[in-house]
């Protein structure tokens, strides 16, 4: 029987696939299951790079499969002779390095759970998040330790050091894992505002069985891969789809650390030859921002983007750089991946704009108001359906002729001006195509006449001018339609964005209607 590896056509992953097979890719089964086991451990031996860490700086780190699994191990027996308990939580808050992988692993070989934590979070940020999962131990660098040390003597912190390196080679280089596959393995916190901590996504160590689906379709993970996700794994994408899945099968991972600057990204993804990338959109529209990325030479065989739609002139640098089409991997940290477009199945004709098709195993429809199935051509709320019950994923989307589906933004970007339907992500597409236009973003504001009226925030070189305003309008008219044109245009430094980099336009309203309620009161 053939695993599901050593397939990459649309076809065969529609007719052979099941989800029995999944766990054919894994030493564990129904009864004993750790990922820790599953990442690290059964490939040492194999000679080759788990992690390739590019830093900001230029100085990479390369991290061995033996390296990550004698010292994860030591860290685990570090843990348990500190008292820290299976179940109980162990906050990890270090940007990718040797310390953070040998510190996540072995908390989840010891049977705790790891917490990441955005490394760029705030005193307020680090509190909320503690204060929810309330961990036996914070693991941070010296960059943080005041942070750290404000959160009082509740919670216990360690910063990962030459001093701990030294504990740790005193300790056992193996460690007897213990896990079955319905404990708790990771808390993941979704990008949200401090005023409105979203609630940890609890994942258990079978999530990695489950998460090979987006690995299969939505990144085309395949043996011999070299893979690269910049994203930060403290969030779902960098941490499930850039470094757990890849590393489960053998893979060699390519990590970001530091301060993002595509200069250096593009350099690192030609020096180690990575063949597979996944990122958000926002990175690959860095590296056409640029302006480098043709003074180096590549290797990539697939490519895929997650977060949010990717415009048309970033998808047109790709192919026109890379020479292949930037596939879309649609999902939600609470849902998984449910939508892709097939990254290597040369039977998967890629279609610019879509979010592809449902992956094995998944039905996506597209609902009306009242629950009905919308015809192709028309918007309604992405669904999915997860044991008999339809879940929405407070998306709206379209279908066409295909089967293919179109992203619709989300539910509250949706903008209503005198009656008129108009998608936040479609008004940015267009604007996005003005040459001078680095970043755009648009909400509805209101409007005594219409409602709502469209205005768009825009980063550019360019001064602002009335020649520049009415470019931006006129092109939107033309692309769209007349009523859908920004009346309003702001020329901003940056756009708020969520720590994943996703463009934050919750943001953006609540600062429109502050400033309105002040004008008002004056």
């Amino acid at each position: 029987m053939n695993r599901l590896t050593d397939t990459t056509r649309y076809a065969d992953a529609q007719s052979q696939f099941s989800s029995e097979k999944l766990w054919d890719l894994f030493d564990g089964d129904r009864q004993s299951f750790n990922i820790a086991h599953e990442c690290v451990d059964r490939h040492a031996g194999q000679g080759h790079d788990a992690v390739i860490v590019c830093r900001a700086d230029g100085v990479d780190e390369k991290i061995s499969f033996d390296e990550l699994a004698r010292d994860s191990s030591r860290f685990a027996h570090w843990l348990e002779a500190r008292g820290v308990a299976r179940g109980e939580r162990v906050a990890i808050m270090l940007e990718p390095s040797r310390e953070f992988y040998t510190a996540m692993f072995g908390v989840i070989k010891r049977g705790a759970i790891a917490v990441p934590l955005f490394t760029l979070f705030g005193p307020d940020g680090v509190r909320l998040r503690v204060g929810d999962c309330q961990p036996a131990l914070l693991v941070t660098n010296e960059d943080k330790r005041a942070v750290a040390a404000g959160l009082g003597g509740s919670t216990p912190f360690e910063v990962f050091d030459g001093d701990l390196w030294q504990q740790l080679a005193a300790l056992p280089a193996r460690y007897q894992v213990h896990s079955a596959p319905d404990d708790l393995a990771v808390f993941q916190y979704t990008s949200g505002t401090t005023r409105e901590l979203p609630e940890a996504v609890k994942h258990t160590h079978k999530a990695l069985v489950t998460l090979m689906v987006a690995a299969l379709y939505g990144t085309g993970l395949r043996p011999g891969d070299r893979f690269m996700c910049p994203s930060s794994p403290a969030w779902g994408h960098g941490l499930w789809h850039g470094t757990l899945a890849p590393l489960a099968l053998g893979l060699t991972v390519g990590a970001y650390s530091g301060r993002f600057n595509p200069e250096r990204l593009l350099a690192a993804l030609s020096a180690h030859r990575f063949t597979n990338m996944s990122a958000a959109a926002t990175h690959y529209r860095m590296m056409k921002n640029c302006g480098k990325a043709g003074e180096h030479a590549y290797h990539f065989e697939k490519l895929s983007f997650t977060g949010e739609p990717i415009d048309d002139d970033t998808a047109d640098f790709v192919q026109q750089q890379f020479g292949l089409p930037v596939c879309s991997m649609y999902g939600t940290t609470e849902i998984g991946v449910v939508l892709a477009s097939y990254p290597g199945a040369a039977d998967f004709p890629v279609k610019r704009g879509s979010l592809g098709k449902a992956v094995p195993g998944t039905v996506v429809e597209v609902h009306d108001a009242e629950g009905q199935v919308c015809p192709p051509g028309v918007t309604g709320q992405l669904m999915v359906l997860r044991r008999g019950q339809w879940v929405p994923t407070k998306d709206l989307g379209r279908t066409d002729e295909d089967g293919y589906f179109y992203h619709g933004g989300r539910a509250d970007d949706v903008i209503i001006s005198a009656g008129w339907t108009m998608s936040a992500v479609e008004i940015e597409n267009v604007i996005l195509m003005h040459e001078d236009v680095l970043e755009a973003a648009v909400i509805g504001v209101p409007d005594a006449i219409r409602g709502q009226v469209v205005k768009a925030f825009i980063v550019s070189d360019r001064a602002r001018s009335d020649a520049f305003i009415d470019e931006v309008q006129t092109l939107v008219k033309t692309k769209l339609s007349q009523h859908e044109y920004p009346r309003h245009i702001a020329l901003v430094p940056e756009l708020p964005k969520t720590p994943a980099g996703k463009v934050h336009r919750k943001v953006l309203r609540e600062r429109e209607a502050a400033a309105l309620a002040e004008a008002a009161a004056h």
